[in-house]
């Protein structure tokens, strides 16, 4: 959760979208669960630290706006004091990052307290002041000479941030005047970011009457019910999310509209052309690679989702899978309940298979308890890793329910933790990570703790239902998460044209789900409007691709692991290390990988193909 300049509110969090985890467990058999403890940040919202540092920040904010305001372009001249300069501007990113940090971990712990809602929305108004008043920095440093800049970045204290301001540069054509970026960022707080809040707190509210269940439940465990071994109860809880999110479906189509609205005006304004390029700019990724990634996928979707829910359909006895079936466990499939315990063990212990210092890094979440892992009325729904600020640690947040996708949701969530750990050492302006190579170290600590779960089950049922919930994620990482991003695009691509009904908001999830998902996919009455829940539309536009990058990018990585790729660990090491300070041509260099090639994205496709080649031959040989 850093907040950097151009990070500010719209993308704190790392978060990833875990598939729904199964049915609740009862919480004596999961264990000692444990609450994170953020005092590492600040003891209380009323501690005097968060005041003292509030001042202080905005007593330096001052100082920099008075000494550098309309000067940086001569500064320029003398590299020591551009320098300072830099440095001063970087040491108040970590104080306020440490501020936002710590409002939105208590605001995502419990959304519905409205105390802390208020200290929330008073900090981040707060925050925004005093980098509105910074805006000029970054836009008078693009307005340096570039011979000039090359020069003075050859200075000692200036070469670490080369990379930033290479960053910088690139943002340059979508600069606008210092009062206009003012402006933009002041009425961020009424506008995106305040619609951001409004549907938080809308969804933190909604209780679902469950069929069966004694009391209605939060959206949490009601889309845990969606991977219940039971069908009916499945059905239930996808009937129980299809009313309430009817009842409540202007308010999301209004919120929609609102926020595509608000980030058309943005992007004409910059002159960002096509509806996905800020994300992409901000990703620090090129549209032909992404492009090349959506093609490959979508092509791929006969061979992936397509054939593997038709066999998902015979192994439940079914024509046809209904939607509320997608996630649901395989026949005389093992269901315990795996306790808090076991899943720590589960998951060091296939980290520290690969590395020592991957498994003694993430024992520290556990040791110090920086692991948030209850289900409780008001808490977040999903999970996700916040990296704060260098100068403290991450916090994982997840909601554990003791069943084996918890435990993939935990190694995922750690791995982001790893990474933002190790990334730490390049400060705050350069530890953030572009979201194409953010879920690099998640999916791959995924991937670790899979390989060595299936390694240790004999069971021949065990293990077709270990690798069918594999395949499973992947397709939830890859054709879930491509076909998020096409449904994005037809939304925002609509909304230029005009405001948009619920009913064609609908109909675009629709024939977004049926191409992506398959024939062997029955969509019942209620699903149109699944849409409504996903928050990464809201919070953070075409965030959703990142993800099948990063599952990509890892297959392909992992296949170079197995293959004894020369210097592996070392060089895997130094790719989280390095954060956001290299270009992803730059990371996979070392590894012979080129993701701007379309046969990279095409092989990390084959590995899922080939894990459902295993289990087609596995059908055959039962």
């Amino acid at each position: 959760m850093t907040l950097t300049p151009r990070a500010k509110f719209a993308d704190l969090m790392t978060v990833t979208m875990s598939p729904p985890e199964a049915a609740s467990a009862a919480t004596a058999q999961l264990g000692d669960l444990p609450n994170w403890r953020l005092d590492d940040l600040y003891t209380a919202p009323t501690a005097p630290e968060v005041q003292r540092d509030l001042e202080a920040a905005a007593a330096a904010a001052a100082r920099i706006k008075e000494t550098c305001q309309g000067k940086l372009a001569t500064m320029a001249a003398d590299r020591a004091i551009l320098a300072k300069a830099v440095k001063s501007y970087e040491d108040l990113a970590d104080v306020l990052g440490r501020l936002g940090s710590y409002a939105g971990l208590l605001y995502a712990a419990d959304q519905s307290d409205p105390t802390i809602a208020k200290f929330y929305g008073d900090v981040s108004e707060k925050l925004t002041a005093i980098w509105t008043d910074l805006i000029f920095f970054e836009l008078e440093l693009n307005q340096i000479d570039d011979a000039v800049l090359d020069k003075a970045l050859t200075h000692p204290d200036l070469a670490h941030y080369k990379p930033w301001f290479e960053d910088l540069r690139k943002e340059k054509p979508y600069q606008l005047s210092e009062d206009i970026e003012r402006l933009f960022t002041e009425k961020g707080q009424t506008g995106r970011s305040a619609w951001t809040r409004h549907f938080n707190e809308t969804m933190s509210a909604l209780r679902f009457d469950v069929e069966g269940e004694d009391e209605p439940l939060a959206l949490e465990p009601t889309l845990n019910l969606m991977s219940d071994s039971d069908r009916a109860r499945r059905q239930a809880g996808s009937e129980a999310l299809a009313k309430v999110f009817k009842d409540n479906v202007r308010v999301f189509t209004l919120i929609t509209n609102t926020l595509a609205k608000d980030k058309e005006i943005s992007d004409r304004w910059r002159g960002f052309k096509d509806v996905a390029d800020s994300r992409h700019l901000s990703n620090r990724v090129e549209a032909p690679v992404v492009d090349a990634l959506v093609q490959s996928v979508r092509e791929a979707y006969p061979r992936l989702s397509h054939r593997y829910y038709a066999m998902k359909a015979k192994w439940l006895g079914l024509d046809k899978l209904a939607h509320w079936d997608r996630n649901a466990p395989l026949p005389d499939r093992p269901e315990r309940v795996i306790s808090w315990p076991e899943a720590r063990e589960m998951v060091l212990s296939a980290y520290g298979g690969f590395a020592p210092e991957m498994a003694e890094i993430a024992d520290r979440f556990f040791e110090n308890n920086w692991i948030d892992a209850p289900v409780r009325p008001g808490k977040a729904p999903g999970a996700f890793s916040a990296a704060t600020v260098p100068s403290a640690h991450p916090y994982v947040l997840m909601n554990y329910l003791g069943k084996p996708r918890c435990v993939m949701t935990l190694a995922h969530e750690l791995g982001h933790g790893v990474h933002q750990w190790l990334a730490r050492d390049q400060g705050p302006l350069l530890a953030p990570t572009p979201l194409t190579l953010a879920e690099t170290a998640s999916v791959f600590g995924e991937m670790l703790t899979f390989r060595k779960l299936l390694a240790d089950t004999t069971d021949p049922k065990e293990r077709k239902a270990m690798m069918a919930g594999k395949v499973e994620d992947m397709l939830n990482t890859v054709v879930r998460q491509i076909a998020f991003y096409t449904f994005e695009r037809k939304v925002h691509e609509a909304r230029r044209s005009g405001e948009l009904t619920s009913d064609q908001i609908n109909a675009i999830w629709m024939e977004v789900q049926a191409e992506s998902l398959g024939p062997a996919i029955e969509f019942k009455d209620g699903y149109e409007v699944f849409w409504t829940y996903v928050p990464h539309f809201i919070h953070s536009p075409f965030y959703v691709y990142a993800y099948a990058f990063g599952d990509c990018l890892v297959n392909s990585l992992y296949g170079l692991y197995q293959e004894a790729h020369p210097g592996f660990v070392e060089k895997y090491f130094d790719m989280l290390k390095a954060g956001g300070s290299k270009h992803h041509s730059e990371m996979l260099a070392p590894f012979g990988l080129d993701a701007r090639d379309p046969q990279f994205w095409k092989k990390g496709l084959k590995v899922i193909e080939g894990m459902i080649d295993e289990l087609e031959a596995m059908d055959r040989a039962a």
